[in-house]
């Protein structure tokens, strides 16, 4: 139930916000761990990571002003992989914030870096692949980025996201059906 609250209150945000950051910009969202976010073991649990991650890519998209233009358009974003490492356990009631980017695209996929930390650190890094898609298919990266305005270069990705694509690849490659 919580995280209806925290979407309503992310509407809220967005519909005030306005300053907005180019494309590759990082963007930051804070946030507060609650009791209900928590597991038996007194720590944020696995699962609110990944939905605090899905909230922090809506409040990017919003940030680099693409969020009315994927409305209005009525494109929907499909995750398409996540790898995440966790580095530290974030406790109940502590503050921390996401940190997240856009760090590059290939012929098909966009990749996103989103960073969990606070001031006693680093607590997860993970890495988002996915696409935008309408009722016709997938957008194409060349259309997504015609509609944010960007004009600059093509971003290197890193060499840990390339890494992840290849083990991706991999496993399509050893799960296809003999």
């Amino acid at each position: 139930m919580n995280l209806y609250f925290r979407l309503l209150l992310l509407f809220f945000k967005i519909k005030r916000n306005q300053e907005y950051q180019d494309l590759l910009d990082t963007v930051d969202i804070d946030y507060k761990a609650l009791p209900t976010d928590c597991d038996i073991n007194l720590h944020l649990t696995n699962s609110r990571y990944l939905a605090m991650m899905d909230l922090s890519r809506t409040w990017m998209t919003e940030r680099v002003g693409l969020l009315k233009q994927i409305l209005k358009r009525r494109w929907f974003p499909i995750v398409n992989a996540t790898a995440i490492t966790y580095i530290r356990d974030i406790k109940p009631m502590q503050r921390y914030t996401i940190s997240t980017r856009l760090v590059g695209w290939d012929h098909k996929y966009f990749y996103i870096e989103q960073k969990f930390h606070s001031v006693r650190g680093l607590h997860a890094i993970a890495y988002v692949r996915g696409v935008f898609k309408s009722k016709k298919g997938i957008i194409s990266i060349e259309e997504m980025l015609e509609v944010a305005g960007f004009e600059g270069k093509t971003p290197i990705l890193p060499s840990e996201v390339m890494h992840w694509k290849e083990m991706l690849e991999q496993k399509k490659i050893n799960n296809l059906p003999k």
